[in-house]
């Protein structure tokens, strides 16, 4: 597992998303919200490189974009 300082940093921005996802799920009872925002709060400590860590918030975000979309 990689400690690089600069990743520690840069994985509170997606966290933090997702905090504010989760709290707005539970508030409005949205379970697609919930989901998206628990996702977020737990990725970063699995992704060892921006990029990783770009591409599946990008995912994440998109899945939670298609699930509206879809009715959810």
């Amino acid at each position: 597992m990689n400690f690089d300082p600069m990743m520690l940093v840069l994985s509170v921005i997606p966290s933090g998303i997702g905090f504010v996802l989760l709290v707005y799920g539970k508030k409005e009872g949205r379970v697609p919200h919930i989901i998206a925002g628990l996702l977020l709060l737990v990725y970063p400590y699995f992704t060892e490189t921006l990029t990783s860590m770009i591409a599946v918030g990008v995912a994440i975000g998109a899945g939670l974009y298609a699930a509206l979309r879809l009715g959810w």
